[in-house]
């Protein structure tokens, strides 16, 4: 076991960690973050996809090590309290979330496109996407929700 502390959400956590945990396995048993999906444990869905230091990664395929001195944002930190931000309300209101196991790693990966290009191409978005995998839906909704999320100034 290795002690490691980090930001969680904006908050400096610590927790012990086993030298081959993955940072997923530790954001869902240590801290109950099950926002974070546990997908395929290879790096093709998506579905564990946060946001460490502001870019996305895939969380099943970082140690938990790794996080040391970093910052980790989880689905359940983008609210604020009870105000759903841009991106989640969107989801919802253009009907983007079907069985919801996709979502959260979507909605992280189109807050970091956001940040980094206000005002992206249908390209640019489906781009930025391509990593995270839906089976539910035609990605449709998922473009028309980070578009709706753009203009929801």
């Amino acid at each position: 076991m290795r002690v490691i502390r980090f930001t969680l959400n904006g908050d400096p956590v610590e927790t012990g960690v086993r030298t081959e945990e993955t940072l997923v396995q530790t954001l869902r048993e240590r801290f109950g973050l099950t926002g974070t999906k546990q997908g395929c444990d290879l790096g093709d869905c998506g579905a564990c996809t946060v946001l460490f230091d502001g870019a996305p990664v895939l969380s099943c395929l970082m140690l938990s090590s790794d996080a040391e001195g970093h910052s980790v944002q989880t689905i359940e930190g983008l609210s604020n309290g009870e105000k759903l931000h841009p991106l989640q309300k969107a989801f919802l209101e253009e009907g983007a979330v079907q069985c919801g196991y996709c979502t959260p790693g979507m909605i992280l990966t189109a807050k970091a496109l956001l940040e980094s290009n206000p005002d992206p191409s249908e390209h640019e978005i489906r781009r930025a996407l391509s990593g995270n995998l839906c089976r539910c839906t035609g990605y449709t909704k998922i473009v028309s929700a980070v578009k709706k999320a753009v203009n929801s100034d």
